[in-house]
């Protein structure tokens, strides 16, 4: 019994891990979808303006928009997941440990600096940041720059969203601040339940509320993680106060997303080779915490 109920955990958290890489994605596409048809149908163009060539440059130009970053997130989100970060297939060196290494007593191995033990990927993590619940992967030395891009194109996606759904929330608010139309904009579910809106009027509230919120929160995110990689630092170091490895700010950028990393952010496929090797870092601070 306590091996058959073993094996139904195992496969629980096994189908739980990649709920929320499969959650994320119905969002992007629904945003996407949302938009497209915002675009395509409703359109702020008179109907003889619909007809003229600037009506179409306009759809083109947005649709172009919307798919450049759609691709990106996708791209660079499937390229962060199925890049690894751990230890695992790395030779970490010889017997000449320097200063910063560590015993890991669950992978049974020396570890080098910023290099530390994630108990949800069960393996140690190079220049580990922290573990993203939402693609169920860990950031570390060598996804880091799939990660921090994958959020800056959520957030320029987000931010365009949240404009294209300005007309959304005029029309909700278009006879004034009611109680139905609050209800609406933060309970569409209690709303759509109670049989007060249709599903149209609720899938058009609730996909526009998404994008305020996923806004607020990307925003917080991206914002967050340019500031740690601008100073060198990763979100561990971050608690700890210290900043012992710090390159000065183009260093720090360099470290993080490559050699070429002012380009390298316009598409995933654009080779950027890290400096480094998740091993070895330049130390130019003290290694103790700051008082």
């Amino acid at each position: 019994m306590p091996r058959f109920m073993g094996r139904i955990w195992c496969k629980l958290e096994s189908t739980t891990r990649h709920l929320p890489i499969v959650l994320n994605a119905v969002l992007v596409f629904s945003i996407t979808a949302e938009v497209s048809y915002l675009v395509l149908v409703e359109a702020p163009f008179e109907p003889e303006q619909k007809k003229s060539e600037w009506s179409t440059v306009w759809t083109a130009l947005h649709l172009f928009a919307q798919y450049f970053m759609l691709g990106n997130i996708t791209w660079n989100a499937s390229l962060f997941v199925k890049t690894s970060p751990s230890i695992r297939g790395v030779f970490l060196g010889g017997d000449n440990l320097g200063q910063g290494w560590r015993y890991c007593y669950y992978c049974e191995t020396h570890t080098p600096p910023r290099c530390s033990h994630c108990y949800d990927c069960k393996v140690c993590v190079l220049r580990r940041d922290h573990h993203c619940v939402f693609f169920g992967q860990c950031v570390g030395f060598f996804n880091y720059r799939y990660f921090l891009t994958c959020l800056l194109y959520m957030w320029a996606g987000l931010l365009y969203a949240v404009v294209m759904n300005a007309e959304v929330f005029i029309f909700i608010l278009k006879e004034g601040v009611t109680f139905h139309s609050i209800m609406l904009l933060l309970v569409p579910w209690i709303m759509l339940v109670s049989g007060q809106v249709t599903a149209r009027a609720f899938a058009f509230a609730f996909i526009a509320d998404t994008c305020v919120v996923g806004l607020l929160l990307v925003a917080a995110f991206l914002f967050f993680h340019v500031a740690l990689m601008l100073r060198g630092q990763t979100t561990r170091e971050w608690y700890s106060t210290r900043k012992p490895y710090s390159l000065g700010k183009l260093g720090n950028i360099r470290e993080c997303l490559g050699k070429n990393w002012f380009i390298c952010w316009l598409c995933p496929l654009i080779p950027s080779p890290l400096p480094g090797d998740g091993i070895n870092f330049k130390v130019t601070g003290s290694l103790e915490p700051t008082k």
